[in-house]
């Protein structure tokens, strides 16, 4: 198509996607109260006073200032709808990429969706698991005395980063899988590597948790290492069947292949005789009479 109806296109696409945002988002309002609730669940709130249950392991969720509950309203509803209204957005944004891909890239994003949605559900629900252990942990180190009372929207904030944080870990399987589906690493080399892969996993993990305890760190880097090295032995599976068949797949462009120089006898019936050819009966005869090989022509023409 011309570069106007793309446009148009990217236009009515984007559209439909905003419109079922915002009636997602919009119907999320009526039931902000009981979303609130579910994301703030993972907290130990106190039940009879501060620090008066679990050994001040507990915290009062409250809200800061006046347009504290309208912003956090407004923020749980827009990311429920973003969440839920996503199968819609996410197949606009296909339909517009789709017609310009191959038929095997077309299935090689099948694939690679299919597989990207569990990994994600999976980290997310790792997270909600563990939040609960981590928060009492922080909390466990309040002073004798002292009192936690947690804001609304850091809780919402601290629950999507953690939810977000660890369904992104979970894809990195997914991406190793896929640099060794295009060739650029082989799953030997990836093997190779587990070294400080396992170090720099822990040390994501200590980072990229918000909470900061041991427990977080191991939650989110035990599972991410199990997932690495079942990508590396689905690599190596797949090596394995790109070398059968093709053995020279994996040589550099630099490396010659090797080459069997062993005589072989061709057989008494696939023996050629060739008759000699005199010059003049290719470029001409000797009297000036066109050769009728060439039909006339020399061998320029």
């Amino acid at each position: 198509m011309p570069l106007a109806d793309h446009l148009r296109e990217l236009r009515n696409r984007l559209a439909k996607a905003v419109l079922a945002l915002t009636v997602v988002s919009v119907a999320a309002a009526f039931y902000s109260q009981q979303l609130m609730e579910f994301l703030s669940s993972p907290v130990p709130r106190c039940t009879k006073g501060l620090g008066e249950t679990t050994g001040g392991a507990c915290a009062v969720i409250a809200y800061t200032d006046l347009l504290s509950p309208f912003t956090t309203t407004v923020k749980v509803s827009v990311m429920a709808g973003v969440i839920i209204s996503s199968p819609i957005w996410l197949y606009q944004l296909w339909a517009f990429v789709a017609p310009g891909l191959h038929r095997h890239e077309r299935r090689y994003s099948y694939y690679f969706v299919s597989a990207a949605v569990p990994l994600f559900f999976g980290g997310a629900w790792l997270a909600y698991t563990v939040m609960p252990i981590s928060m009492r942990v922080l909390l466990g180190i309040t002073p004798d005395g002292s009192a936690n009372i947690l804001p609304m929207d850091k809780i919402l904030d601290f629950t999507v980063r953690m939810v977000l944080i660890f369904g992104a870990a979970f894809e990195l399987p997914l991406l190793l899988i896929m640099v060794n589906l295009t060739g650029l690493v082989s799953g030997r080399r990836m093997l190779g590597w587990w070294r400080g892969v396992v170090m720099g996993v822990f040390i994501f993990g200590a980072v990229a948790t918000p909470t900061t305890d041991p427990f977080g760190m191991i939650a989110l880097a035990g599972p991410i290492i199990v997932l690495y090295f079942m990508a590396v032995g689905v690599c190596v599976l797949n090596d394995r069947r790109r070398r059968r068949a093709d053995p020279d797949a994996e040589l550099d462009d630099d490396e010659a292949s090797p080459l069997d120089l062993t005589p072989q006898d061709l057989g008494e019936g696939e023996r050629v005789s060739v008759s000699p050819v005199l010059p003049e009966q290719v470029r001409g005869s000797v009297d000036g009479t066109p050769s009728p090989r060439h039909n006339g022509y020399d061998d320029v023409t």
